[in-house]
């Protein structure tokens, strides 16, 4: 299960909102300790995207962000592989814990892993466009629009790569 969202939640890692690691669940737990995770899977919930369902949960990390202590938010749970869209779900997620949360929600500082002067976010999300969208106030729906062009790219060139 951690495997199948990982590639939506782990942006959480370009944050100070905690990805669950120190958890039995790394990637499915998503929470800091102002999130009310009431508010937070209600609000994701109604979102209704495709293949995934959101639990409220309070949970406590053993280490890394917010080790020892209670963190609200929402286990992500996936109903459907087929239709689930892992980065759509993440990035959701993520939209949400910004917009709120903002007093207290923040970007993780660099470095992240060997890159020393780009924010961690941008570095995960492969660009700085998502997180300014946030910062813009961009609906959810218009960011997933802008990626449309670059996909259809990408699946053009991929097309003569694929042997099944």
């Amino acid at each position: 299960d951690s495997a199948t969202v990982f590639p939506g939640t782990v942006h959480f890692e370009g944050t100070q909102v905690s990805e669950g690691r120190g958890t039995t669940r790394p990637f499915e737990l998503i929470g800091a300790p102002y999130i009310d995770p009431d508010d937070y899977a209600s609000a994701l919930n109604e979102l209704s995207l495709p293949g995934v369902s959101y639990r409220a949960c309070v949970f406590q990390p053993t280490f890394q962000k917010h080790a020892g202590i209670s963190c609200g938010g929402a286990q992500i749970h996936v109903l459907d592989r087929e239709i689930f869209e892992p980065v759509l779900a993440g990035v959701a997620m993520v939209k949400l814990a910004f917009d709120l949360y903002r007093d207290e929600f923040r970007w993780k500082e660099p470095p992240y892993e060997y890159v020393y002067d780009q924010n961690p976010f941008d570095v995960i999300a492969g660009t700085n466009r998502t997180r300014e969208a946030f910062e813009q106030g961009a609906t959810l729906s218009e960011i997933s629009t802008s990626w449309q062009a670059p996909l259809d790219a990408f699946k053009k060139v991929r097309e003569q790569y694929l042997m099944y």
